[in-house]
Parts: C-alpha cells; sequence; structure tokens
C-alpha cells in the first residue's frame, strides 16, 4: 500500500518545514528566531475577536451557507467596488477556508489532465504543487532581483500555448515582496486579452500591507471582462491567519463551479469567523494601517541591516513583509563541517549556526535567493542581523 503518485509528485511546503524545524530545534532550549513564518506578529484587533463572541452568544453555530453567509457575500461585493473598482455581485462571491483554499477551489475547478497553468517566480510555494495535484502542468516565468522580481512581457508571451489555461500570480508577492503596476499589468491583461480561452487568477491577500503604493487590481482595468479571479482574505491584513477566511470574486460560471467543489470537499467555512469577517470587512482599518506602518519600519531595519552583510544583496520589497536577498555569492564556501552548496543548505547553516529560521528561495523557484520575513519584533530582528552576519562572516 502507498499513497497516490499524484501526492507522491507534490514537494512539502518549504516554509512549513522551516518553521516546524525553528520549533523543533527551540524545544532543545536554544533561542531561535523564526523569520521563515508567513503570519503578522500581531493579535486580531478587538472589535473583530468581540464580534465572534458575539456571534457564539447569537447562536451562529451552526452549518452556514456553502457559498458563505449572504451578509458577508454582500460585505465583500461592496468592498471590493470601494477599494478596488470592481464590480461582483454577491452571487459572484465564495467564502473559502483561507485564500489557499481559494485558489485551490479555481484551480480544480478548470483544470483538466495536461492543462498548462503560467506561473511567474517568484512565486508562493504552492502555487505549483496545487497545479500539479489538480492534472496541470506549472509553466514557469522566471526573474531576478535585477529586475525586482517582474517578470518579462515577452516571456509571457512566449509561454502561451493552446495549453494554456491560467496565469496565476500574487501581487504584491510572496515572497519578494514586488508590487506590479498599473502599467505593468495593463500589458500583462493585453497580452491575455488576445487569448480567449485563458484566465488570470489575481492573489491580491496582501493588498493591505504596502508601502507608498496604490494597490491595482487587473480585473479593474477593463480589457478582460468575465476573465479574472480576484483573491483576498483577511489573514495578512488583518492579522486573522488562525481564522481562515479566504474568498473570490469570479464569472459567475467560475463561482458556481468552485460553490459545487466546495460543496462536495469542505461545505460552508466556520460560521464564527464568517460573522466576525463581517465585522472586519465593515469596519475601521485603522489598526490595519497601524501595523502596515510598523511593518514599513521593520523593513528598513531588515534591508538597511542586510546591505551590511558582505555578499548579500537585497531587494527593497514594496508590500507583504519579506526580503528576497540574492545569497548566490556564498555558494561554494564551507565552515567546518558546514558546505554550502545552494541555499537550502544555506538556511539549514544559519538555522544550525545563527539559530535564525529563514526559508530557501528554491521553494519559490528563485533558488539564488532566501526569504526572510521581518513580522518579528525590531529587537528579534536587530539580533537576527547580527548574528546571520557572525555565521556567515566564518564561511569561507
Amino acid at each position: 500500500m502507498e499513497i497516490s503518485k499524484r501526492l507522491q509528485a507534490v514537494s512539502e511546503s518549504q516554509t512549513l518545514v522551516m518553521t516546524k524545524k525553528a520549533r523543533e530545534l527551540a524545544a532543545t532550549g536554544v533561542s531561535v528566531i523564526n523569520l521563515s513564518i508567513g503570519e503578522p506578529d500581531f493579535d486580531t484587533p478587538a472589535f473583530i475577536r468581540e464580534a465572534a463572541k458575539q456571534a457564539m452568544d447569537d447562536g451562529w453555530t451552526h452549518y452556514p451557507p456553502v457559498a458563505g453567509y449572504p451578509e458577508l457575500r454582500q460585505a465583500i461585493s461592496a468592498k471590493f467596488k470601494r477599494d478596488n473598482n470592481l464590480d461582483y455581485a454577491p452571487d459572484q462571491i465564495v467564502v473559502s477556508g483561507g485564500a489557499k483554499h481559494s485558489i485551490t477551489n479555481v484551480i480544480f475547478s478548470l483544470i483538466n489532465e495536461g492543462d498548462e497553468v503560467i506561473v511567474p517566480a517568484p512565486y508562493w510555494v504552492s502555487y505549483p504543487e496545487m497545479v500539479k495535484m489538480a492534472g496541470g502542468v506549472p509553466v514557469i516565468l522566471n526573474s531576478d532581483i535585477t529586475s525586482d522580481y517582474t517578470f518579462s512581457i515577452e516571456d509571457l508571451r512566449k509561454a502561451i500555448t493552446p495549453r494554456t489555461k491560467i496565469l496565476l500570480y500574487s501581487s504584491p508577492c510572496n515572497p519578494s515582496g514586488t508590487v506590479f503596476s498599473k502599467d505593468f499589468l495593463t500589458e500583462v491583461a493585453q497580452v491575455v486579452a488576445e487569448h480567449n480561452d485563458m484566465i488570470i487568477i489575481s492573489d491580491e491577500i496582501y493588498e493591505l500591507i504596502q508601502y507608498g503604493r496604490d494597490h491595482v487590481s487587473i480585473g479593474a482595468l477593463g480589457l478582460l471582462k468575465d476573465r479574472v479571479v480576484t483573491v483576498n482574505g483577511l489573514s495578512k491584513g488583518y492579522a486573522m491567519t488562525g481564522w481562515r477566511i479566504g474568498y473570490i470574486g469570479a464569472p459567475t460560471w467560475i463561482a458556481k463551479a468552485v460553490e459545487k467543489l466546495q460543496g462536495q470537499f469542505t461545505s460552508g467555512t466556520n460560521s464564527i469567523a464568517q460573522r466576525a469577517a463581517i465585522e472586519a470587512i465593515n469596519g475601521s482599518l485603522s489598526e490595519s494601517e497601524a501595523m502596515t506602518a510598523t511593518f514599513e519600519k521593520r523593513r528598513s531595519i531588515i534591508v538597511d541591516g542586510l546591505k551590511n552583510i558582505p555578499g548579500i544583496k537585497p531587494n527593497m520589497p514594496d508590500g507583504a513583509f519579506y526580503v528576497f536577498p540574492d545569497i548566490s555569492y556564498y555558494f561554494g564556501k564551507t565552515h567546518g563541517d558546514h558546505t554550502i552548496s545552494d541555499a537550502t543548505d544555506l538556511c539549514l547553516y544559519l538555522l544550525q549556526t545563527a539559530h535564525v529560521s529563514t526559508v530557501s528561495g528554491a521553494a519559490f523557484g528563485n533558488p539564488e535567493c532566501i526569504r526572510i520575513s521581518y513580522a518579528a519584533s525590531e529587537g528579534d530582528l536587530e539580533i537576527a542581523l547580527a548574528n546571520i552576519a557572525e555565521s556567515l562572516a566564518k564561511l569561507s
């Protein structure tokens, strides 16, 4: 007996692997600074928590509708119009167990065996694995730090074949923090508009965490009516990772397909979290804005600190809470029993010697990089930078 071949072909999430290794090392008594996790280090705002308590007291403890409570779908519809200039009616919205679940639902609803999904690198670790699980073929568009991790429009044109069904990307991007401009997204939309069978999945989960940039939803550009699925959720911008609320706005036929799929796989999303989500989406963004301001200060600390370490080439992220430096300078170097052959080796070396947890860029499609989360206190970031600098200085 063995697990399915389809699952055997899927890689384990390296972000979760490194987080697990960090916790295991910490359990031995070592003080580990975990910069591998993609989670705000803030508690959910009090008014949202209070809404959840009230929902329990009011008896919202039964099965919810598969696609989400009508009041929540109406709130999301209004949010899309208010914040993104997107016109999604409530029946075009499906609420799921996080943005990850939302994206998986869409892929499984659209992809047939052998269909191709274009995934620009760096990508969030799960994108190619979702595609493979659905029987599709991920087609990777490469980029690097020299282009601020922005893929080439010409490469996009060349990647499209008769089997191409989806372009899937995130902006702001996890892991690089790159934010695609309106001009760039307009060029992307113009290319995709030439291919009637293509859908864009725009993952906008980090919408609220941007630094001096205006958020642009590609679906609002007017070039791809009824061919964009907009994905968002509450995990990042509202510090609600554990609540597991994500959602899509989609063409009606896709929304209905996702609802059908979700009805068989998971049914509706947590009822209490949904009631709290209504308050979150309709409520003040003041705490989200304060959280983003804190992340911006931390961004300066981590980027400035990395610039002072020989051999590290950091990018300047415009959103999210990650930096994605090129660390290939250290490939081939050694210290004691440690040999750094690739980014994975370097991450393990830093965990073991600097007691700082990071994630190999290989998991995101850029093996010359590592991802560092700055969702940690300023004190921890400063200690982590000092420890990293000390450990890297020993390599030769």
